[in-house]
């Protein structure tokens, strides 16, 4: 039998659950391996030594020296039809490192959060238009709530 699908009287039952916890983590690693081997061999001749849309030390000069991205910033910016959250238009919660500081929706959080993470170390996404700000919309697509995320520099 398999083990994710022992029994949980079972006492090996036990290995579904440490499966269950570990092997979100595995596929979330997977994606990114996979993201980022597709993003290098889009570069082309650099060998994919800087990821596309991100500046090299030389460019970043001196301006970009102690700002550093703390947090990010999701503020909603638009809502249509009615939240079951209850999220209103400038909601705003703060990510950072050290976790989440206000109220947002667990699924619309779970969604946004790859791209939050990138952004706190300050991943330049090369289709945005200004690299410290995107758009990103919740998961309820009869109600969509869309969310604009902002890199917080200090």
């Amino acid at each position: 039998m398999c083990r994710m699908h022992k029994n949980a009287e079972d006492p090996a039952g036990q290995d579904r659950r440490e499966f269950c916890r570990l092997g979100g983590n595995v596929v979330v690693g997977m994606m990114a391996l996979s993201s980022l081997a597709q993003a290098r061999s889009a570069l082309g001749p650099d060998n994919g030594n800087a990821l596309a849309g991100e500046a090299t030390a030389g460019e970043r000069g001196a301006d970009m020296e102690g700002k550093k991205v703390t947090s990010v910033r999701a503020k909603v910016i638009s809502v249509k039809g009615e939240c079951g959250f209850g999220h209103k238009v400038g909601d705003t919660v703060k990510i950072s490192e050290s976790g989440v500081d206000g109220k947002i929706c667990i699924h619309a959080l779970y969604s946004m959060l790859p791209a939050a993470f990138a952004m706190l170390y300050d991943v330049k996404f090369p289709w945005l238009q200004d690299p410290d700000t995107k758009t990103h919309p919740c998961t309820d697509a009869a109600n969509p709530v869309v969310f604009e995320l902002t890199k917080i520099r200090a």
